[in-house]
């Protein structure tokens, strides 16, 4: 009896490697909260004058073109929807912000919406006209297809002049800062830098990418450089240096064909 006891422990011991890495692979990935979000501006400079606004204050803002071409900033991730409320309404107190919506977090299971917006308690930006049942239907997405989500959410950012993180951050900030804004759209709350973000979520070969996958590129695995959303067909969407536009490139271009080091998948 002895001899099967210490047989079960060892088996066991050999056994919890295994089941503790697959945990440790979804360990930093979270869904969000609640959110604010703010304005509708028809020019860019103006979320980008507010989100600054915001930075200044240490909050982890970002601006974001929605489906309808308006861009709106975004911020937050509450745990309760009332603590949003009280947070959003204080900085209303203080001049910061005006109206604003609480972005209702990703619900577990079932179907999902690319954006959840659910209130705009304050008349002083015009709420946009109420859509359609059939038109929220067409946007509902089931929890497999969130990786496609996140990559027409990011193909919206193409052309945009960002720098993402403020001006705190250092060089190379800002792609993993792009990639996390639009996972926090998806209601996914990830890493902040990009070697963080390489650390975690499901390993994906390149010939078997995804929309929605983080691809990295760097010296190694330990010298992460660079990271992008892939968006099908090659391609992938990123930031390619602080104060450039959010591009369109390949996977198989020279550089970022030369420096891949690998993928992550996290829906």
């Amino acid at each position: 009896m002895q001899r099967l006891v210490i047989v079960c422990v060892l088996v066991l011991g050999l056994l919890s490697p295994f089941a503790s890495g697959c945990a440790a692979q979804r360990a930093g990935i979270r869904s969000l909260g609640f959110a604010i979000q703010v304005g509708a501006f028809s020019e860019v400079k103006n979320a980008e004058r507010l989100t600054a606004k915001l930075q200044q204050k240490g909050i982890e803002a970002f601006y974001f073109k929605r489906e309808n071409g308006i861009y709106a900033v975004r911020f937050g991730d509450f745990p309760m929807k009332e603590e949003a409320r009280r947070t959003a309404q204080r900085l209303v107190s203080d001049g910061i912000i005006s109206s604003y919506f609480i972005a209702a977090p990703r619900p577990e299971g079932g179907e999902v919406r690319e954006v959840t917006i659910e209130k705009a308690p304050a008349p002083s930006i015009q709420s946009p006209p109420p859509r359609k049942k059939k038109e929220l239907q067409e946007t509902r997405r089931a929890p497999s297809d969130m990786g496609s989500v996140a990559a027409r959410t990011a193909e919206r950012f193409v052309g945009i002049p960002y720098r993402w993180g403020g001006d705190n951050v250092v060089e190379g900030m800002d792609c993993s800062g792009f990639v996390r804004a639009v996972f926090n759209l998806c209601g996914v709350n990830i890493p902040r830098t990009s070697r963080e973000q390489y650390r975690v979520g499901d390993p994906v070969g390149k010939g078997e990418l995804k929309e929605g996958d983080l691809v990295f590129f760097g010296g190694s695995s330990e010298e992460i450089t660079h990271v992008g959303i892939f968006v099908g067909n090659g391609r992938f969407v990123h930031a390619p240096r602080r104060g450039d536009d959010i591009k369109l490139s390949s996977i198989e271009e020279g550089y970022y064909l030369k420096k891949f080091v690998g993928a992550k998948r996290y829906f």
